[in-house]
């Protein structure tokens, strides 16, 4: 099940209960500068996309 993995970066009673600590692939995702540009380019099309609808 999918449930079960995600349930394991969560660390009850802790301080940050409500938030869900940050896997191995979210943290090389976060660090991988030729990700984060990839992700850059698609938001700015996006936003392109909604700006042009509006005007």
């Amino acid at each position: 099940m999918a449930g079960k993995k995600e349930e394991a970066n969560i660390k009850a009673y802790s301080q940050n209960f409500t938030t869900m600590t940050p896997g191995p692939f979210a943290k090389k995702m976060r660090t991988c500068v030729i990700f984060q540009i990839i992700r850059f380019i698609i938001i700015n099309l996006k936003m392109l996309v909604v700006v042009s609808k509006s005007h």
